[in-house]
């Protein structure tokens, strides 16, 4: 647990967001301000989707990219959160900043990202993780740890120490906000909950407060 006494006290008052007018630049100050009080991965966020029967499923990842468009990362297309943003086209996210005491919630709708922002990025990762994209077939039964190793093997062998090309079957999804809400923790549970929403990605703002 983060020892609040650590953490600068300006990042612990209750922020002026609810002046603030832009959602991603709110999200951004906040974004910086985790990335100072947070102890590990401030970019975890919890992803939620839902099958083909309306099943929910949540799990969580890393953000690997944001700008006025949206909240990207990265997966394997076969896995079953790829298999349900597939089919559904629609996920939310929830970072929750524990140093802070800040959550921020995001629902929208989904699209891939260019293979050229996926290849810019693949290429990015450490050789390791590039071999486990094509080792993993991810979310499948798995017979045993020594059968991963064998594929991690297999495929370490095939590309050397040359390039080692992104598979198609693994690439970035981007979330297209329909509403994103800031959520301040505040005494007796009276807290400061202010939401940006609108019809369209390409629609305008509305902000709201809303009761704890």
């Amino acid at each position: 647990m983060t020892d609040n006494s650590e953490i600068p006290a300006e990042l612990l008052t209750n922020s002026n967001f609810a002046e603030a007018v832009n959602p991603f630049r709110l999200f951004a100050e906040w974004f910086e301000d985790a990335g100072k009080s947070e102890p590990n991965d401030p970019n975890a966020m919890a992803l939620a989707t839902v099958d083909e029967t309306g099943l929910p499923n949540v799990r969580m990842v890393l953000l690997k990219g944001f700008d006025d468009a949206g909240f990207v990362f990265y997966t394997n297309l076969e896995s079953a959160k790829g298999q349900e943003i597939l089919g559904q086209k629609k996920a939310a996210l929830c970072f929750h900043w524990k140093s802070l005491r800040r959550q921020i919630r995001v629902r929208g709708v989904v699209e891939a990202v260019p293979d050229e922002e996926a290849d810019e990025y693949y290429r990015s990762r450490p050789r390791g993780s590039r071999i486990g994209a094509w080792a993993s077939k991810q979310s499948r039964p798995l017979e045993s740890r020594f059968a991963l190793e064998k594929e991690v093997a297999r495929y370490t062998a095939k590309f050397g120490f040359g390039d080692i090309p992104r598979p198609e079957h693994w690439s970035g999804f981007r979330i297209l906000p329909l509403q994103i809400e800031f959520w301040h923790d505040r005494p007796f549970r009276l807290h400061d909950r202010i939401v940006f929403r609108r019809d369209t990605p390409e629609g305008k703002w509305e902000k709201l407060r809303l009761y704890p």
